[in-house]
């Protein structure tokens, strides 16, 4: 049955979505990558569609920005529609200025200032993690592709405005800011689920050098090539 946030009939979702924070990128998403793709969600306008890529079955939706909107999603995609794979693609600021614009982060892991994963009782020493077999086919699609990539954690913040001064700390051995990851990967180890975020630089916060228009929709387009390839 459908959920408050979606409309979908069980079976009108594929086992593998893939989540972007605006639901207008998944619908560019599906009407320039996908086969046949089919609307099945307009619930507050977070656009979802099934199609199909290279004959194999896939969805794409929107998810919103922030922790608890992307929680609220995935947790129904996985807990309600059977999904097994969710791949998030988004963008991310980097706060180490050796991270040039425009390349791809694979997120292996990640860490966060919010309380989400309070609520399930996380064992001590708990990561917020992808699956790594996702992680390395990741990784294997970014090397076809002949991109700029790197592998590593990113911060799930819960404030796009942050105090500069409060971000030092939180911030080291980060290689991207964004504010999506940590919620997704606490959802699909709370439900059994496997999950993995690719997101593209767009600025780097301590250079102050941002992606062009041109720049950022190329880097989207090979952001999402590798999130296909993965199907």
């Amino acid at each position: 049955m459908p959920t408050p946030h979606n409309a979908a009939q069980v079976g009108d979702i594929a086992k593998t979505v893939i989540m972007s924070g605006d639901p207008l990128r998944s619908k560019f998403i599906a009407e320039n990558f996908l086969e046949n793709p089919v609307l099945y969600n307009n619930v507050r306008s977070m656009l979802g569609y099934t199609g199909t890529y290279e004959g194999k079955p896939v969805s794409v939706q929107g998810h919103g920005m922030g922790i608890p909107s992307i929680g609220i999603y995935s947790y129904e995609l996985y807990k309600f529609y059977d999904v097994d794979v969710i791949i998030r693609v988004g963008t991310a600021g980097a706060p180490d200025p050796s991270v040039k614009v425009g390349t791809i982060i694979i997120a292996d892991d990640a860490t966060t200032d919010s309380n989400y994963g309070y609520q399930f009782d996380l064992p001590e020493g708990w990561q917020a993690k992808a699956d790594p077999e996702l992680v390395d086919k990741a990784v294997a699609a970014a090397e076809k592709l002949g991109v700029e990539y790197i592998k590593g954690r990113v911060f799930s913040s819960d404030v796009f405005y942050n105090n500069p001064e409060k971000t030092v700390e939180l911030y080291k051995g980060i290689k991207g800011v964004e504010m999506e990851a940590y919620a997704l990967y606490a959802n699909a180890y709370a439900t059994g689920k496997k999950a993995l975020t690719i997101v593209t630089v767009s600025d780097n916060i301590a250079t102050g050098e941002a992606l062009s228009p041109e720049e950022r929709q190329l880097g989207l387009s090979n952001m999402i090539k590798i999130a296909l390839d993965l199907l």
